[in-house]
């Protein structure tokens, strides 16, 4: 399951004995030797559909961790590209991995909080990998909201999700009793550790995109084997705000 390089078990259990932040800044070093990164064959994929749609001027990487987005944002990207992360040690891993990416942009690094972004109308694409299991479902409306408000008008914003697997399959009760543990730990222990599974999946997501005034397009068959249940969301804003909503 791991790399010899990657965290052991009692590393892991101390992260989720952390908060959410502290425990991804003791992960760091060690996050990409473990199953947790975003996997080749999905970055692969995801940079080929990127690629059809760009290229553009400026990319934000929502939730950046060690910088596995930005390696793919960063060659469509003419003028910047930023990562934002609330982890320091995240930020501090994907600083290194982009000190040797490939592209020409301008690479910026921002500590905040994904629900509160301090951008406006700044970027053409948004993207985010990996990080809807640490966004509580009451917050994400204000994950998108933050989103919207950091893209350009026609800004698309580009994540991996998937429909609800079968009730009784056994991806659906592991992922329920991890998610079981995790409210008991969160409940006896603070600060809280949020890393939940089985969230922001397509129907959700898309109900809340339409709410708030994107046009939606899910493209499925993208993936490889064991990848294939996913699909690539490409969210759109209108070209023009609306003034009565909240994008």
């Amino acid at each position: 399951m791991f790399h010899p390089q990657g965290p052991t078990f009692w590393e892991l259990v101390v992260q989720g004995l952390s908060s959410t932040e502290r425990g991804y800044d003791l992960l760091a070093p060690k996050f990409d030797y473990t199953p947790f990164r975003t996997p080749a064959p999905v970055l692969q994929a995801l940079g080929r559909v990127l690629q059809d749609l760009g290229p553009f001027q400026a990319g934000l990487d929502v939730c950046c961790g060690t910088g596995a987005g930005l390696e793919v944002l960063r060659p469509l990207c003419t003028e910047r590209v930023v990562g934002l992360d609330i982890s320091r040690g995240m930020l501090t891993v994907a600083r290194q991995r982009m000190a040797r990416a490939p592209g020409a942009s301008e690479v910026t690094l921002v500590r905040g909080d994904a629900l509160e972004m301090p951008f406006r109308e700044e970027f053409d694409v948004a993207l985010c990998l990996g990080a809807f299991g640490h966004i509580l479902p009451r917050d994400e409306v204000r994950l998108v909201d933050s989103v919207a408000r950091a893209l350009k008008p026609g800004g698309r914003f580009v994540f991996v999700t998937a429909d609800p697997p079968p009730i009784w399959s056994p991806l659906a009760l592991l992922a329920r009793l991890f998610n079981l543990v995790m409210r008991i730990r969160n409940l006896m222990i603070r600060p809280p550790f949020v890393m939940y599974y089985l969230t922001f999946l397509l129907p959700r997501a898309r109900k809340l995109l339409l709410e708030r005034g994107f046009e939606v397009e899910a493209l499925w068959g993208l993936f490889p084997r064991p990848f294939s249940r996913g699909c690539v969301v490409l969210a759109r804003l209108p070209e023009a705000r609306n003034p009565a909503g909240n994008t």
